[in-house]
């Protein structure tokens, strides 16, 4: 452990307690038949599975299934760690002093001299082109700089919101960015005329193929002024979904409390009883 971690963040009361993970692996592995026969591969599905419902119980508010979900997720963590163990490719001091020299590394301004955190993005664009700068090269022929891929390491399994963010969040990394909301919120309103035009010249199937286009490009300039905002458009949507879910069912109860049917009511009923929900809730909420 680095000196600056043992003397700004000490070992706390608790701690040690998730090391107990890595010895009950070990001990289900030499036990169990079915944990035995497990390999990183095997158990690749269940680490996504178990990621995804922290996920899903951190966005449901949901703290006591998040703390047992947790302990699935950190049961995979712990069981990646062990089978890394058995086949000399690393072991539990390799995964958390990597960790520590990466947040040391990433922290100036806990672990050094700087006085205000850097940009995460810039450090790790610098940190993609230091490891780009090596070629191979020979005696006669000087090295070459690999060429710089700003994705490289990126996960593949991202859903899509994230990857986009993600995307533009590494090339705003080496200066490709709006300074502002302005670009964004504009380049969405183009966007938007495109798909407009797009699906007005869309009477036949052979243009399904420019609106598909330009649905995603109106998607992913939403997302980037959504991530220039200071949101996190995967975050958004869940919560808007989840408004739109709960305004829905209101505006159907109070439909059914007037004897009005949905399916034969006009738009502009509709729209009245949905105002009509959202004016509820505004002492409560801000949100529209």
């Amino acid at each position: 452990m680095p000196d600056q971690l043992q003397d700004l963040a000490p070992v706390q009361t608790g701690d040690t307690v998730l090391g107990r993970a890595v010895a009950l692996v070990r001990c289900l592995r030499t036990h169990c038949p079915w944990d035995a026969k497990q390999t990183p591969e095997s158990l690749r599905p269940y680490l996504l599975e178990e990621a995804h419902e922290c996920a899903e119980a951190i966005a449901n508010g949901d703290d006591p299934g998040l703390a047992t979900e947790l302990g699935d997720l950190l049961l995979n963590v712990a069981f990646q760690i062990v089978l890394g163990e058995e086949r000399g490719a690393f072991d539990a001091e390799t995964v958390v002093g990597s960790l520590e020299a990466k947040m040391v590394r990433r922290h100036p301004h806990v672990f050094g001299t700087a006085e205000s955190p850097p940009d995460w993005e810039a450090m790790k664009a610098a940190e993609r082109r230091e490891q780009a700068g090596g070629g191979g090269g020979s005696r006669d022929e000087p090295e070459r700089p690999r060429a710089l891929d700003p994705f490289e390491g990126m996960a593949t399994g991202l859903d899509p919101l994230s990857r986009s963010a993600r995307l533009q969040d590494r090339m705003a990394a080496l200066g490709f960015d709006w300074p502002d909301l302005a670009g964004p919120l504009a380049k969405v309103a183009e966007e938007a005329s495109e798909l407009t035009e797009a699906a007005e010249l869309d009477g036949a199937v052979t243009h399904s193929s420019r609106v598909d286009a330009e649905a995603g490009d109106l998607l992913f300039a939403s997302i980037n002024a959504i991530r220039i905002a200071g949101a996190h458009p995967a975050n958004a949507l869940i919560r808007a979904n989840a408004r739109f879910e709960s305004r829905c069912r209101k505006m159907l109860l109070l439909a059914a409390g007037r004897s009005i049917d949905p399916a034969g009511a006009s738009l502009d009923q509709l729209d009245e009883l949905w105002e009509e929900v959202k004016a509820g809730e505004r002492p409560q909420s801000d949100e529209t």
